[in-house]
């Protein structure tokens, strides 16, 4: 099956997750919106299309089905493309780490735009300084933490019991913070030696390194969910 896949096209955000898994597979897919524009997505969200109805992008569609939502959108994919464990346990596992990304991917959002998404950084500076001291000294290091234990508890390389999804959604984490947060990363590596290696290793599968050197890959900007300000990384 040849996928189509709707996400916002210069925008390196939450439709990169998906991109990863279909590149990680080598599965024939089209990225429609870089492809034919971004208008091609607005009939969706207006009801216009048959299949279910998205309210944002990222989606997906497979032959008449459109998936909505990066953690649904990976649970419809992964068995299809072996990016998850056989058996319901594992993938509802799968499921629960990829939801807990998703919670993270939305605290890193609201470092820049703690007020409204439909206001401008620039509008919601103060906020936004508040909001990032509590996540580098908290919230970064509990949801980081957590991931490392998860690593730890499985076989030191992996998520689960074998390559998955996960561990291409942990590198997008760790690449994404990499670029926003660099001042606050830095001591944080120390702590986290076996999510720096899972991120490293992703890296040099052949196909997501061939991915990465493309121009299909996007480079980090302050337009998607990890951007990069000074003055969130560090108290100023």
């Amino acid at each position: 099956m040849r996928y189509r896949l709707y996400y916002w096209s210069g925008i390196q955000g939450r439709g990169e997750f998906v991109r990863l898994a279909l590149e990680d597979a080598g599965a024939g897919y089209v990225d429609i919106a870089r492809e034919q524009g971004d208008d091609v997505i607005m009939p969706f969200l207006a009801g216009e299309r048959a299949g279910g109805l998205p309210l944002a992008p990222p989606f997906l569609k497979a032959g008449r089905t459109v998936i909505a939502q990066t953690a649904a959108i990976l649970l419809y994919l992964a068995p299809r493309l072996k990016l998850v464990p056989a058996g319901a346990a594992m993938r509802l596992y799968a499921h629960q780490l990829q939801l807990t990304i998703a919670d993270l991917v939305a605290e890193v959002h609201d470092t820049h735009h703690p007020i409204a998404s439909s206001l401008y950084y620039k509008d919601q500076r103060v906020a936004a300084r508040q909001r990032a001291e509590d996540f580098r000294q908290h919230r970064l290091p509990k949801y980081l933490g957590y991931f490392e234990e998860v690593l730890v508890r499985s076989d030191g390389r992996h998520a689960l019991s074998t390559h998955s999804y996960v561990d291409l959604s942990l590198f997008q984490i760790m690449s994404g913070l990499a670029y926003a947060f660099p001042h606050a990363m830095r001591p944080l590596r120390r702590k986290l030696p076996h999510l720096c290696r899972l991120a490293g290793h992703v890296a040099e599968r052949p196909r997501i390194a061939a991915y990465l050197a493309s121009p299909r890959r996007l480079a980090f900007n302050e337009d998607g969910i990890f951007r990069h300000y000074p003055e969130l990384d560090a108290a100023r």
